[in-house]
Formats: structure tokens, C-alpha cells, sequence
């Protein structure tokens, strides 16, 4: 059974991707509009229709400004800790259909096992999340798994352990340090909460991380998204990643392509 994973939209202007099963459809982050995200929907093959369900990490607009427009389906369930709904629910004219979860916790939702956990960033309860599916022995559908950790301003020891057992790992590379530094339009205080503890992973601090994965883990591949668009660029990151070698696949999404950003491929 085939299972289909792409990325829609990821900057800092918007983040969102399809996570395809066979089984299950559903939306991780929703940071654009819900006709930008019916429009790319309907480019691969897809609908609005089509999901079963959407799945938030926290409040800020370019991870949820979707809901406002995907929440006239009634029937969508969007899965979000109780903090982030509320916050999200305070913007919403309408009432999405929540399925509010307890951090930390370990979920079913059809065939995907949920496990959702605590990032450090400036948001009100912001989270990553482990998605589980797949059968042992099963040929067809062999046990599968993808990690969604961006917007975190380190990275905490219990991070680091959930991420050594998946597969697949989509991570924040956000800046690069001298760019930030140098950025003209960011007063010195958003730089200071950008570098913060609760802010975004730089370049460097992504590649210690995939560095030290890369020696002890399941890892096989590795989305690095969420780039600003301002504050990175795709040759910086490329020249960052360049000497990981080893079974790890390394992608980098591009910020400044559309709606429907194209993944490049580091070469080892």
C-alpha cells in the first residue's frame, strides 16, 4: 500500500502538509488559506473533501489560519491540545469540531497511533507530533513512522528520544545566524525571540541534531522546512547539510516557490 507524504506550504508565512496512509488523510498544520489549501489539494489529485482530519501544533497564524475556512465542514475533526483550541476557537466565527487531547498523550485516530509532545517555543501549549502506522510482518503496510517538530527554540532530551524511533522527520532550519544578525528589518528584539530559547532552530542547531541522529537511530529521512524567507537560504543550508553522509536522505523545502513548494535533495 502506497503511502503518500508531501509538504504544501513551509515558511514562516505558512506551514501545512497531507499525510496519506491509505487509510487515513490528513492535514498537519493548516498556516494558509483554505483555498490555497483546496487549490494544491486539487493539483495532486486531491480534495478538501477527501480528509479526514487535521491536526494542529499551536495557535500561531501561519500553522492555523486555515481553520477559519476548512471549519465550515462540520464533520472535520481537528485534533489539538485543549490551550491551542481555545486559542484558535477566540479567531473563529463558527465552531470547528475539536478533539482536544492531553500533551504528552498517546492517541488512535483509524489507522494512525498518536503521540504528541511538548516543544519549547513561544506559543501557549505548542507541540510536536509522532504519527504510527502499519503492521509488523504485514508486506503491504510494514510498520511506518513521521515526526513534525518545527517552531522549538532547542532541543529538550525527550525530544531528542522520540525522534531517535521514527522514521521520518520533518524539522525547522529556520535561520542562519550571520543573516539574522545582519537583517535590517527585524527590530533587535525579534531577533532576541527568534535566537530565545522559546523561538525557532537555527542552521547549526538542526544540523548538531540530525548529526547526532544520524550516528543511533531509525532515522531514513529528513524534510528540512519552515526556512525564513528573509533569514536563510537554500545553498546555506544545502553547504550546512552537505557532509552528513550515511542511510539518511536529506530534503529541503523551499520557502519561496508557491503554494506548492518543491523538494530538493542534498546529495552525499
Amino acid at each position: 500500500m502506497s503511502v503518500e507524504f508531501q509538504i504544501l506550504a513551509s515558511s514562516s508565512s505558512g506551514n501545512c502538509a497531507l499525510l496519506d496512509t491509505g487509510q487515513s488523510k490528513i492535514l498537519i498544520d493548516v498556516g494558509i488559506s483554505a483555498k490555497r489549501i483546496e487549490k494544491l489539494l486539487v493539483e495532486i489529485g486531491e480534495s478538501v473533501d477527501s480528509i479526514d482530519a487535521v491536526f494542529l501544533t499551536h495557535e500561531h497564524s501561519d500553522h492555523c489560519e486555515g481553520i477559519r475556512g476548512l471549519s465550515k465542514r462540520a464533520d472535520l475533526p481537528v485534533f489539538a491540545n485543549r490551550e491551542t483550541a481555545e486559542a484558535v476557537q477566540a479567531k473563529l466565527s463558527k465552531h470547528a469540531n475539536w478533539q482536544v487531547f492531553q500533551t504528552g498523550t498517546e492517541f488512535s485516530f483509524r489507522d494512525l497511533s498518536v503521540r504528541s509532545f511538548s516543544l519549547p517555543h513561544d506559543a501557549y501549549d505548542p507541540v510536536g507530533y509522532i504519527f504510527k502506522w502499519g503492521d509488523v510482518g504485514d508486506l503491504f503496510s510494514p510498520p511506518r513512522s513521521l515526526a513534525w517538530v518545527t517552531d522549538l527554540g532547542y532541543v529538550p532530551e525527550h525530544v531528542r528520544e522520540h525522534l531517535r524511533k521514527v522514521q521520518i522527520l520533518v524539522l525547522e532550519a529556520n535561520y542562519d545566524d550571520k543573516m539574522l544578525e545582519l537583517d535590517k528589518r527585524r527590530p533587535w528584539s525579534t531577533k532576541q525571540r527568534i535566537r530565545g530559547r522559546h523561538g525557532h532552530l537555527s542552521n547549526q542547531a538542526a544540523y548538531e541534531l540530525i548529526e547526532e541522529l544520524s550516528k543511533e537511530s531509525l532515522l531514513q529521512n529528513v524534510y528540512l522546512a519552515h526556512l525564513s524567507k528573509d533569514c536563510n537560504k537554500i545553498e546555506l543550508v544545502r553547504e550546512k547539510f552537505s557532509s552528513i553522509f550515511g542511510s539518511i536522505v536529506i530534503k529541503i523545502v523551499n520557502p519561496k516557490s508557491g503554494i506548492n513548494p518543491p523538494v530538493s535533495t542534498i546529495s552525499n
